[in-house]
């Protein structure tokens, strides 16, 4: 996922840098990060971690707590 590719992410699901930190759980100022694809000059990856996050995330997975446990998911823009 390059940089382009996360803002169009954030954005195609509607969610400002602010929710979109706080469901990825992340500092606002990393979502910025990630969307310049740039830190200080240096260029800056998306952890796999947080590829797969947003692409939970997009199929609507708010929470995972482990197998045989109830999958936590977003309704209506809002964790459930």
């Amino acid at each position: 996922m390059e940089a382009n590719d996360f803002k169009k992410w954030r954005k195609s699901l509607g969610l400002s840098q602010k929710d979109a930190a706080a469901y990825l759980g992340l500092k606002r100022r990393m979502i910025q990060y990630y969307e310049k694809g740039e830190r200080d000059g240096d260029k800056v990856t998306i952890p796999r971690a947080v590829r797969l996050a947003c692409y939970a995330i997009t199929e609507g997975v708010a929470d995972y707590n482990g197998p045989h446990r109830k999958i936590h998911k977003i309704e209506n823009g809002k964790d459930d």
